[in-house]
């Protein structure tokens, strides 16, 4: 489709939604740049929109994405890509986390891997590493030291 006013062909799906029960019906336009794109396709990226744009809110949020101070491309592009790839991983982190304290959040999970980096740094300063029953005493209570949503301490459950 070509419009007057925008000087760049766009790839256009219409999608007429009508309610069976009041017959009420809507359009949807969706556009994209891509003119190779199928417009099965062109909905499923509609559709995956809002998961992308929670993903860069957590990026921005807990990852430091907005926080950043590169300025060559290539340190744009990795400063953006660890943001984004860190997002991904705490996702899996958080879904095993979570198998053992289900209420926890992004930022109890950092909280506890804080702890428990914490925990062992002070470890090797001791002349004598602690027994082991102590040892996860010790991270199960440091490791909840920061937390939100604080939970029965649990062995290890990363």
């Amino acid at each position: 489709m070509l419009h007057k006013e925008f000087n760049r062909a766009l790839n256009v799906v219409i999608i007429h939604k009508t309610n069976l029960k009041t017959g009420a019906w809507a359009h949807v336009i969706l556009f994209s740049s891509d003119l190779k794109l199928s417009y099965d396709k062109v909905i499923d990226y509609y559709c995956l929109r809002f998961q992308i744009e929670f993903n860069f809110r957590d990026a921005k949020q807990y990852w430091g994405l907005e926080d950043f101070m590169n300025v060559t491309e290539t340190a744009v592009t990795n400063a953006a890509n660890l943001s984004l790839f860190m997002v991904n991983l705490s996702y899996q982190l958080l879904s095993d986390f979570r198998q053992s304290d289900p209420q926890a959040s992004i930022l109890d999970l950092k909280a506890y891997c804080r702890g428990h980096k914490y925990v062992q740094e002070t470890i090797k300063l001791l002349p004598e590493k602690p027994e082991p029953i102590l040892l996860i005493h010790i991270f199960n209570q440091v490791a909840c030291l920061g937390r939100i949503h604080v939970s029965e301490p649990v062995p290890n459950p990363i």
